[in-house]
């Protein structure tokens, strides 16, 4: 999936924190790249999309975490 705004899907953007997998549930944990970030609800729903698309009859929760985000090595300076 990609984020809009910065054009990277979000494993490459280390907005993915953990994902937890059992016979019943998918659980993926979602770092925002800022606490305030204005399409919060849009990137749950399409990570939540994209992840029932190999659920394989899961039930999907995407839980977004309050802590700061990392970017990337290559966005580091």
């Amino acid at each position: 999936m990609i984020d809009p705004e910065i054009g990277l899907n979000v494993v490459d953007l280390n907005m993915i924190s953990d994902i937890e997998i059992d016979d019943k549930r998918i659980v993926v944990r979602l770092v925002l790249t800022a606490s305030f970030c204005p399409l919060a609800g849009f990137l749950v729903n399409e990570v939540k999309k994209k992840t029932l698309e190999v659920a394989e009859g899961r039930d999907v929760e995407v839980m977004v975490l309050d802590e700061p985000w990392t970017p990337p090595e290559r966005f580091r300076r």
